[in-house]
């Protein structure tokens, strides 16, 4: 089902309050969805941008995780749940399109879109904006001396633990996750098999690994966050230059991993997108299951509400719990 944001988005244009992009002009599209039908008359060509896997795989042709190039004619920026993720897009949108070119920022009250509101605006910014859907569209021209706005929209990475570098819109990106923390505190320090890391994130998990198992042979991370990916390439090297490490941008729910191991680490997430849905550690479960060779262990965290012990009983020959705190346990099974 169509998100409303994205009908918010295009409202403006189907309405004729702004004018419709045609033939020849290129539109960059930040946190691009598929699902909405353009407007009559939108014959741009879009460059769409998503690092979340599962709705980049949903696009069509020219879909890309990250943004290159610049002085495009307009940007299209669909709001997420994450404040900083917003304004980074903003923020890119300004740095990428030519001098008066159309900007439409569109999001629901759940993504923050009028604080998103009250802070152009003080920024100087003019804007014209149309509430629909449950949502509201932002639209203002691209002025000609951006920088103060840019500089003060663009968030830039936080350092973690005085060792780890996290960006706003990934999981836990200015701390270290307590219930990760709590899986760290019950990892092998005698592994020398092969291993991966199921929803790796910034590679919080992998590192911790091979410090307690220096013998590891070596480790691959599966995430399906772009952006959290190329943060982990960049801890990894920075915590453990050593360690063989592979990484892999995937949607473990309809991409599983081609290789077998002998050990899956993982916290699994229960939130896609905007909406909670308890099925994605299920589902990665299920995954775990099929990348373990026979007596190969899983280990993973998860709040002390989820109930997974029945899909551990359904895909492994044994599970237990380690331990248990107010808010996490620690599961185990094996293959």
């Amino acid at each position: 089902m169509t998100r409303e944001a994205l009908k918010t988005l295009f409202h403006p244009f189907a309405t004729d309050a702004i004018q419709t992009p045609g033939e020849g002009e290129r539109i960059l599209f930040l946190g691009a969805e598929a699902g909405n039908a353009l407007p009559d008359g939108f014959d741009a060509e879009i460059t769409a941008i998503q690092p979340f896997r599962p709705l980049f795989r949903s696009l069509r042709d020219n879909a890309f995780p990250e943004p290159e190039g610049e002085d495009y004619d307009g940007a299209l920026v669909l709001c997420g749940k994450h404040r900083g993720e917003n304004e980074n897009r903003i923020a890119e949108a300004l740095a990428r399109v030519k001098v008066g070119g159309l900007i439409v920022v569109a999001g629901g009250k759940e993504d923050g879109i009028a604080p998103i509101r009250t802070m152009l605006l003080k920024l100087g910014i003019t804007l014209d904006y149309a509430p629909k859907y449950h949502g509201v569209a932002i639209w203002f021209g691209r002025p000609e001396d951006a920088s103060g706005a840019i500089q003060a929209l663009k968030k830039t990475a936080v350092t973690v633990d005085g060792r780890f570098q996290a960006a706003p819109g990934m999981f836990s990106h200015d701390r270290i996750d307590p219930g990760s923390e709590l899986l760290v505190s019950r990892l092998p320090t005698d592994f020398d098999g092969n291993a991966a890391d199921f929803g790796a994130g910034w590679g919080y998990l992998s590192v911790m690994l091979a410090e307690r198992s220096p013998r590891v042979n070596r480790i691959d991370l599966f995430e399906a966050d772009h952006r959290a990916l190329e943060f982990a390439k960049q801890n990894v090297a920075h915590n453990c230059p050593d360690l063989e490490a592979r990484f892999f941008w995937q949607d473990l729910g309809t991409e599983p991993p081609k290789e077998k191991y002998d050990l899956v680490i993982m916290n699994p997430p229960f939130h896609e997108t905007q909406a909670a849905d308890p099925e994605l550690g299920k589902t990665m479960i299920r995954t775990a299951a099929g990348a373990l060779r026979s007596g190969g262990r899983l280990m993973l965290v998860a709040n002390r509400g989820m109930q997974y012990e029945p899909v551990l009983e359904e895909a492994f020959r044994e599970y237990g719990e380690t331990c248990r705190n107010a808010r996490f346990k620690i599961l185990w099974a094996k293959k």
